[in-house]
């Protein structure tokens, strides 16, 4: 890693570290949004461990400070969702652009960044592609189960259909790989057949 990665892993650590909601893993509180970025990271490095600054940057900073956008601000449906989705993005774009800046990164490589945090052209760009594949898989393997308890079975089917149907081949063979609760697998198999 260089320098300035390093530097701005930290910055987006700091502003994370900030997330009022607070979640327990393995018997340590740690800040939501602090630990879904380590998560991203992680599982980013694992799949694709040759993976570019910009895209390292872009995973980190998914969900930069997403407690500030409150989705109850927000219609309750489908474009109320979708609304808050792409506010949602157009923040983390532009404060993981502020940190970029203040270590040295140039314009152009924060225009990548910001282009793949919009997740754009998935299915077209390889490391959109990438992205997309590591929320996928950092859902199932850290936020499934807690997704399922809060909705119907047929719910649940539907939207790994679309998930998984957002998915490359290498993000499916991982999400394959992944040890889920017997539910949850059960509830995968469901959908892919």
């Amino acid at each position: 890693m260089t320098k300035n990665l390093d530097t701005a892993i930290v910055l987006m650590d700091e502003q994370n570290a900030n997330d009022p909601n607070k979640t327990i893993f393995e018997g340590t509180v740690y800040p939501k949004e602090l630990l879904y970025a380590q998560r991203m990271t992680h599982q980013l490095l694992a799949i694709y461990p040759n993976a570019s600054e910009e895209l390292q940057l872009a995973v980190r900073a998914q969900h930069i400070c997403r407690w500030k956008i409150d989705r109850k601000e927000y219609a309750m449906n489908r474009t109320g969702y979708f609304l808050w989705r792409n506010d949602l993005k157009k923040m983390h774009s532009a404060l993981a652009g502020e940190i970029l800046k203040q270590v040295g990164y140039d314009s152009t490589f924060i225009a990548r960044v910001s282009f793949l945090i919009h997740k754009k052209q998935l299915k077209k760009d390889e490391e959109t592609q990438q992205l997309e594949d590591v929320v996928c898989l950092v859902f199932l393997k850290y936020y499934f189960d807690e997704f399922i308890a809060k909705h119907t079975d047929e719910k649940i089917i539907d939207i790994v259909k679309k998930t998984w149907g957002k998915m490359s081949v290498r993000g499916q063979e991982a999400a394959l790989r992944l040890k889920l609760s017997k539910q949850g697998s059960s509830l995968v198999k469901k959908a892919l057949v």
